[in-house]
């Protein structure tokens, strides 16, 4: 019997859009059917691979569900190691410029990959961001390498706190874990430029475009 949600979804398949009964229990996404698709099915390899394998060396950010608490868990894995509180760490960040598949895993913290920048590109001979080519509007980003310090003081100037969206909507809600739907964290980019110089480009890291 085809009932009203079932109509819906035979809309949104023919249409090439996502239907909102998997989207209600589905990741935040923005990619058409197909690429949703695709996307669901690498997010399974990773997972899987890791199961099979082992912990990765570098992890996929992009393939979470929800980042942030295997954020968190970096973070609590090295508070136990160190039987410290968790309340006084924080990331300290590095750009690593190798493949992600040649690295080998980090005595302390982790590394990921898989995101794309916005408004800006990053320069991997100057090590620092860059202005965006044209006609480019997302470039892949280097690999980030996050490590837990105790009682850590940013930095005051030369670098850019640039947020991680989960998508490029850039808009969330706060759950009730009390974090974003889409704000991941912010990592401190280096730069020459102001803080204000990458704002008003509206630079951000995206964990999955569009298509």
């Amino acid at each position: 019997v085809m009932s009203s949600q079932l109509e819906l979804m035979s809309e949104s398949l023919y249409n090439n859009s996502v239907p909102e009964l998997w989207n209600a229990k589905a990741y935040p996404s923005l990619k058409p059917l197909a690429s949703w698709v695709n996307d669901l099915l690498e997010r399974i390899i990773f997972l899987q691979k890791w199961i099979t394998n082992g912990i990765p060396a570098a992890f996929w950010i992009s393939g979470f569900f929800f980042p942030q608490a295997f954020l968190t868990g970096t973070l609590q894995n090295f508070a136990r190691r160190s039987v410290i509180s968790i309340d006084i760490i924080t990331f300290d960040f590095t750009i690593i410029e190798n493949d992600p598949h040649e690295l080998m895993r980090p005595r302390f913290g982790c590394y990921i990959y898989g995101l794309f920048l916005e408004g800006a590109c990053w320069d991997g001979a100057l090590a620092r961001l860059s202005e965006s080519r044209p006609k480019e509007l997302y470039t892949d980003m280097a690999v980030i390498w996050l490590i837990p310090t105790a009682n850590r003081k940013p930095p005051q100037g030369g670098i850019y706190n640039c947020p991680i969206y989960k998508t490029l909507k850039r808009a969330g809600t706060l759950s009730t874990t009390g974090h974003s739907t889409n704000y991941v964290i912010a990592v401190e980019l280096p730069t020459t430029k102001p803080h204000q110089h990458w704002i008003k480009r509206g630079v951000a890291l995206i964990c999955a475009l569009d298509y």
